[in-house]
């Protein structure tokens, strides 16, 4: 008559079966483990290019695919960077985001789009912006007017 028990030697067959499964779903859970962290590393990679490129406010269709952990880490690397550039270049600051590719040229050349008035250059030179008038101006001086909307670049 058969015994019950297994014998020893499929005791430890079914032993070491076990063990080589449970090694290879430990380790089929730690490599998902590292594409899961590897895919949030990207994503706050992509969120850290995204405020770069837009600024500090992004889009709502940006926003609209962002989790709310993404937002808070968002919001807090734009503090961050926003207190590293007020640190910048004395009292004023140092807006880094401002020319992200180097420019060409220093001077530009600008149409008013509305009456602004007395703009002073740095040799104390002052024009008078009218709307409609064109100047040749420096660069950094008149993009914080581009961006108001006081002027326009004319791109030759």
């Amino acid at each position: 008559m058969g015994s019950f028990l297994p014998s020893t030697n499929e005791a430890k067959s079914g032993h070491s079966e076990l063990i080589t499964t449970i090694k290879f779903r430990h380790c089929s859970l730690l490599r998902n483990r590292r594409c899961i962290v590897a895919y949030l590393y990207d994503r706050l990679l992509r969120l850290r290019a995204l405020r770069w490129e837009y600024g500090s406010v992004l889009p709502n269709a940006v926003r609209f695919h962002m989790s709310a952990d993404e937002v808070l880490w968002f919001n807090q690397y734009k503090k961050s960077l926003a207190t590293y550039m007020r640190s910048l270049g004395g009292g004023d600051g140092l807006d880094l985001t401002q020319d992200m590719k180097p420019p060409k040229n220093l001077y530009i050349e600008v149409r008013c789009l509305k009456d602004y008035g007395e703009f002073e250059i740095d040799d104390d030179t002052t024009i008078l912006l009218k709307k409609n008038s064109q100047h040749f101006l420096p660069r950094w001086k008149c993009e914080q007017l581009i961006r108001q909307g006081v002027l326009e670049h004319i791109l030759s």
